[in-house]
């Protein structure tokens, strides 16, 4: 029997999943280090190879255990924890079990109006104020943020150097004085996602990650896993949107063409491309070694996302403008396939923006991975409180 194998019968033998609450089983498989299997020892971790995982995944869902619900918390799981990890003290350490169990959502304070897809441009400031920051700014495009317990948040604290250098990254408390959060209405009529207003928020600088000035690194931590947890996501043939629209296919044959089959062979084996790509990407990650296949990846999905449910629309000619229903709503959880073919067109508009832009995508792709000369950068030496706004 194999670690992984021994670890997972012995959390099984102390807690029965069938018998066990929910919560306590998940809290006791954090304390066993089979929450993340490369995460150091006492973080949930072996300090094992990350290709484990897997094992651990299978063995465990096979025995019935309860999992900590994913996509409810992926903000956390795979952009604040990793984040955590490389940049958080051992006091910030504390954060990630209930990050892990669920017991505590989080999002992430990053995007702002006038600065969405220049990260670096960002507006809100944080002042420094005794043990504290202040901070006051306006962030948008919030997934969770109704929901959430903590943040991770970039501030400018030096607005007296070049964009880049003058970030600092925090954890806000979502509970703090002066923080509001707006729903904001989308094109689908619901509110995934919000507009957080953050004035004289107070942060102690324990709650820092990283050095002062350099939150620009440290986000970059954190944008790269979310790319890679956006784009190597399930891994089963027609999963998602390709599969949603091949069995809309498969239910109308009075509808087809011939170009439209051939629209649609296309856009499956590019589907198909594109899930591969995200199988070796997972094995990047179990090698310790991801690259910047992830913002491809990202790119890949958005694109091919707006394709097919543009196909769906067009296939099912007046039945594909249907609309249900407009109510406002505010899901738990992003739903790119459900509800019908109008929803997940108007929903798929989202995928070049969140998580990316498309754009910003393009120019990581072509900088580190063709190896293009950089675009021209009149703001590179510039103070930012210089900078034309």
């Amino acid at each position: 029997m194999g670690e992984a194998q021994e670890r997972v019968a012995a959390l099984l033998a102390e807690h029965d999943p069938t018998t066990t609450d929910r919560l306590e089983f998940l809290r006791a498989r954090f304390d066993a280090g089979l929450a993340w299997v490369h995460f150091p020892v006492g973080l949930g971790g072996l300090s094992a190879p990350r290709a484990m995982q897997q094992e651990v995944d299978e063995a465990l869902t096979a025995a019935g255990a309860p999992d900590n619900n994913p996509r409810r918390i992926g903000i956390g799981l795979g952009m604040a924890a990793p984040t955590i990890l490389a940049y958080g003290t051992g006091e910030q350490h504390r954060l990630l079990r209930p990050l892990w169990t669920g017991e505590e959502v989080w999002c992430q304070l990053f995007s702002e109006p006038g600065a969405g897809s220049d990260l670096a441009a960002l507006a809100t400031r944080a002042r420094r104020d005794g043990d504290d920051w202040v901070v006051t700014g306006q962030k948008v495009w919030t997934s969770s943020a109704h929901n959430a317990r903590w943040a991770i948040l970039v501030a400018r604290t030096d607005p007296d150097v070049p964009k880049h250098a003058g970030l600092t990254y925090f954890v806000c408390d979502m509970t703090a004085p002066g923080v509001e959060v707006r729903p904001l209405r989308q094109i689908t009529g619901e509110a995934e996602f919000n507009e957080v207003f953050l004035t004289d928020v107070r942060i102690p600088d324990s709650a820092r990650l990283g050095e002062i000035g350099d939150g620009w690194r440290v986000a970059q931590t954190t944008l790269m896993n979310e790319r890679v947890a956006i784009g190597s996501r399930s891994s089963a043939r027609e999963a998602g949107m390709v599969g949603v629209v091949a069995e809309t296919w498969r239910a109308h044959p009075d509808r087809r063409t011939a170009a439209a089959h051939d629209q649609l062979l296309g856009l499956w084996v590019e589907a198909e491309a594109l899930r591969l790509a995200g199988v070796r990407l997972r094995q990047q990650l179990a090698a310790g070694a991801p690259g910047p296949e992830g913002s491809a990846m990202k790119l890949g999905f958005a694109r091919l996302s707006q394709a097919l449910s543009g196909f769906e629309v067009e296939f099912l000619a007046e039945d594909g403008l249907r609309y249900d229903d407009w109510t406002l709503r505010r899901p738990e959880l992003v739903d790119f396939t459900g509800r019908g073919p109008g929803y997940r067109y108007l929903r798929a508009k989202g995928n070049s923006i969140e998580g990316g832009t498309s754009e910003v995508l393009r120019n990581i792709i072509a900088e580190r991975v063709l190896g293009l000369p950089a675009e021209p950068r009149v703001d590179k030496d510039v103070p930012w409180k210089d900078l034309p706004r």
